[in-house]
């Protein structure tokens, strides 16, 4: 009887994480061509944009305290049972703002904030343009269907606030910086954490791959060896001939890709070892591969890359206490230890680090949880951010307390933050660091031009 093959859930991601990248690479060569036709010499710097997203919708009301006096009282008022206690807060200073906390899930974070390292930028999400109370009580253009979970990591990642996209604002960045990239050899924009469409760009086509996976091919592996290397070169004499069959040869230009790559992925074992230990958590193994990559960035020719990772769960309905807790540590302990590999790679000041998330929550308490928000509280990470800082306007709490028409930091009665910074002043902040012009800015970031302020400051 003929034997049925099973794929295990281990394998079929795999499969699917080796189809994405392959696919990737397929289209690799286009992309290098069209940047070559351009006449651009290749930039012989280095700078790398990490986006982590933190599915779900991350409180940053409690990720981001304020300590004076009348604030914090009006937060625990307002927070009720999920208020973070002092005993469970690490201070932070800013120089114009005065005392601020991070949720205790985050020291390490604390620890880079205060050495210059790190970054927050307060009140971040996604406009069409400034917009005031009276702005979202008349729906006068305002984001496409605000407080969705799918609509909202869609536009977090696309940048466009009020308009569907097929790409996504890090590709569009990578796009701006093929100059950059004329001698790569590997697909310059990946994601770690399945398909994302940050990463795609208008000619940039992202990369999926799976921490750990090389691309091996199973069926070369057999014995006696001579068998293999007469399977490797029948391979070889398949994909090389051109019968003029244009479905065909694009199948077989990826097979080539995907065995040209496999032995530089492989290669990333034999990356120096990092003296950080990486947390064995999914998103320190993410951040790993991450660091492995960019410890190969001169032998694949790359000059910018854009990266994507994710850590979920911060949907946090109920029982946010231990489960914001938890995964704010698994972040912390992560980006820590990514940090301290780039430091060790000699390019901290070449790799930044940023969050984003689909939107905020609710200030008022919904039981022992929160619920669906806008505005957002981010993080910024690496040796070229202007750190120890808290950018952007922070809400007042004792404005919520004293809720009314006249105020714009929140667009409701529920303490949903309205966005004092867009996500495209946010974006074009890191774009601009990445090597981007004012006019490739606005190609980034179509809504960029109705923000008067186009770099919120937070990068050197």
């Amino acid at each position: 009887m003929k034997r049925k093959e099973v794929l295990s859930r281990r394998e079929f991601l795999q499969l699917s994480a080796s189809v994405g990248m392959v696919a990737a690479l397929g289209r690799f060569n286009s992309t290098k061509a069209a940047a070559a036709i351009r006449g651009a010499a290749p930039v012989q710097d280095y700078k790398a944009l990490v986006c982590l997203f933190m599915f779900g919708g991350n409180d940053g009301h409690n990720m981001v305290v304020p300590l004076g006096g009348p604030q914090y009282s009006a937060y625990t008022a307002a927070r009720g049972a999920i208020a973070m206690p002092t005993n469970q807060l690490l201070s932070i200073n800013d120089p114009v703002q005065g005392q601020f906390a991070l949720h205790y899930g985050l020291p390490e974070v604390q620890a880079l904030y205060n050495q210059g390292q790190a970054a927050v930028v307060s009140n971040v999400g996604v406009l069409v343009r400034p917009t005031s109370f009276q702005d979202f009580q008349a729906n006068n253009q305002l984001p496409t269907n605000l407080r969705s979970h799918a609509d909202q990591v869609v536009l977090m990642q696309t940048g466009f606030p009020n308009a569907s996209g097929s790409t996504g604002w890090g590709g569009r960045a990578a796009d701006a910086m093929a100059p950059s990239n004329t001698s790569a050899t590997f697909p310059v924009s990946v994601s770690v954490s399945g398909s994302a469409i940050f990463c795609s760009g208008v000619t940039v086509q992202p990369a999926s791959l799976q921490p750990g996976n090389f691309l091996d091919q199973d069926a070369m592996s057999i014995y006696p060896p001579e068998a293999a290397a007469a399977r490797a070169l029948a391979q070889q004499q398949i994909i090389a001939p051109n019968g003029g069959n244009s479905i065909i040869q694009a199948a077989n230009s990826v097979t080539a890709a995907a065995l040209k790559l496999n032995p530089i992925l492989k290669g990333t074992t034999g990356a120096p070892s990092f003296k950080t230990a990486f947390p064995q958590t999914t998103l320190g193994s993410q951040l790993f591969a991450i660091a492995n990559l960019i410890s190969l960035r001169s032998q694949l020719g790359v000059g910018r890359q854009v990266f994507f990772c994710s850590l979920g769960g911060f949907d946090t309905h109920a029982g946010e206490s231990f489960q914001q807790w938890d995964l704010l540590q698994q972040l912390s302990q992560a980006v820590s230890a990514f940090y301290n590999a780039t430091v060790e790679m000699g390019v901290s000041s070449d790799v930044t680090t940023f969050t984003m998330s689909d939107f905020g929550r609710t200030l008022q308490p919904s039981g022992s949880g929160s619920d669906h928000g806008w505005g957002n509280h981010h993080l910024v990470i690496g040796g070229a951010v202007n750190g120890g800082r808290i950018y952007g306007k922070f809400p007042l709490m004792t404005n919520y307390a004293n809720f009314n028409s006249t105020n714009d930091d929140y667009a409701d009665n529920r303490g949903v933050m309205l966005p004092n910074s867009a996500l495209s002043q946010y974006g074009a902040t890191l774009a601009r660091w990445f090597g981007a012009t004012d006019p490739q800015l606005d190609a980034v970031f179509p809504t960029l031009a109705n923000f008067p302020v186009r770099d919120l400051g937070f990068m050197q």
